[in-house]
């Protein structure tokens, strides 16, 4: 990939107020349960309603254009860098059976967790504005023929994920192939998108603080200081769907990179220490980089492998999205059947390939608002539980990290001299 064709797929930076989010998630909590049997409450919910609904509102209507804009901008920019060689090749479907098996795995163990640990009964004060009404589960047969829409306008209206998602990712696909000149342009189109859609989400971000502090209000004046347990339980039971990619990391370099795990684990630290501190895998390239010296990795094998992992590879992105809609469907009572469970981990797949090199709050709204839609769980807790996205995060962060890693490193034992 030139330097021109790199570029081409930048997006826009910005920068979120995460601090002043969850601020805004405390005082509202503490706000609502002060004053649940006060008469003030009333009024005050009169006012904070509305506001924060509008700001919901605002939040969910960039979902369709921006998801449509990042997955053709990432299976594109996939599709180059398979071009690269034999090495890229293996890489990517390394990712693949990675990203793949991470989803399986959250499907199978969430359940589980959340049968032992069950979700506390304050949590359903997140749920106090979704609408209320009794879910209908598709056959086999309406779901398959569910997978492709006949107009895509109409299940564009619909906020029918799963079709549409797979056609945006057909649509990417397609791109490739067209002559470089027409690709070029489309994708240029797309990348404009992507980086109108992103000024948008980013002012509507920028008044988080306000919209989370106002639903907040809502929520505690129903369930009180229960929240606070309910939003413990969330982040510690998401994160441990993390943890399983994270230990994940150490199978893939023990079993396919041949690496001793206790060697792993101790040229790991200084990377994971550079993750921790700054949850963002890009800073914790020149960290990894020197991680993969530590392991005696060839240079050229590491230079090629990581920065390119950087920009396309969100391990935990299935496991730990998935994870979180999961939490949701099992909070609003909606039985999750195997098909169901099957088609969030096809969404989960395909939005991961398009979360790339985006700010923990924007791609906690984009990947997890289209895999909920599409498994039939509602997405208004999202509002409130992107507040406190930045303590899963360092999870999110830390197995990316170890996974790049040790992908590396399988990459590295397979690629011949």
């Amino acid at each position: 990939m030139t330097e021109t064709q790199h570029k081409r797929f930048q997006l826009v930076e910005i920068h979120l107020p995460v601090a002043l989010t969850f601020t805004g998630l405390v005082a509202g909590l503490a706000i609502g349960t002060l004053l649940a049997e006060s008469e003030l409450i009333g009024p005050i919910n009169a006012v904070a309603g509305p506001i924060g609904n509008l700001w919901l509102r605002s939040l969910q209507m960039t979902i369709i254009p921006l998801v449509a804009s990042l997955l053709l901008l990432g299976i594109a920019q996939m599709a180059r860098a398979a071009r690269a060689g034999a090495a890229a090749r293996r890489m990517l479907l390394l990712v693949f059976s990675i990203l793949i098996a991470g989803g399986a795995v959250t499907t199978t163990m969430m359940p589980l967790v959340l049968g032992i640990f069950p979700i506390p009964e304050a949590a359903s004060g997140f749920l106090a504005s979704v609408p209320q009404g009794e879910q209908q589960l598709p056959g086999i047969g309406d779901f398959v023929t569910s997978l492709i829409a006949s107009n895509i306008v109409e299940a564009a209206a619909e906020t029918a994920m799963l079709p549409l998602t797979i056609f945006f990712a057909l649509f990417a696909l397609a791109l490739t192939r067209l002559p470089e000149q027409q690709g070029d342009l489309l994708l240029g189109l797309f990348h404009a998108l992507g980086n109108a859609m992103l000024v948008v989400i980013g002012w509507v971000l920028w008044l988080a603080p306000v919209g989370v502090m106002a639903l907040a209000i809502g929520v505690a004046a129903q369930v009180g200081g229960g929240a606070f347990e309910a939003l413990a339980h969330y982040i510690l039971v998401v994160s441990a769907m993390g943890g399983f990619v994270f230990l994940g990391s150490y199978l893939v370099a023990w079993l396919i990179g041949k690496q001793n795990p206790l060697t792993f684990a101790r040229a790991m630290i200084p990377a994971q220490a550079v993750a921790l501190s700054t949850q963002s895998s890009l800073a914790s390239l020149p960290a990894m980089l020197d991680s993969a010296s530590r392991l005696k990795l060839r240079q050229e094998t590491a230079e090629f492998v990581l920065p390119l992992a950087v920009a396309i590879f969100r391990a935990t992105s299935p496991a730990m999205n998935l994870a979180v809609a999961i939490y949701v469907a099992h909070m609003a009572g909606i039985a999750l059947s195997p098909t169901v469970m099957a088609a969030g981990i096809a969404v989960a797949f395909i939005i991961s390939l398009g979360s790339v090199s985006l700010p923990g709050s924007i791609s906690f709204v984009i990947s997890v608002g289209p895999i909920a839609i599409a498994m039939g769980a509602p997405i208004e807790p999202l509002a409130l539980l992107v507040a406190v996205e930045m303590l899963p995060d360092l999870m999110r962060t830390i197995g990316n990290v170890s996974m790049n890693v040790a992908v590396a490193s399988a990459v590295d034992r397979v690629d011949p001299d």
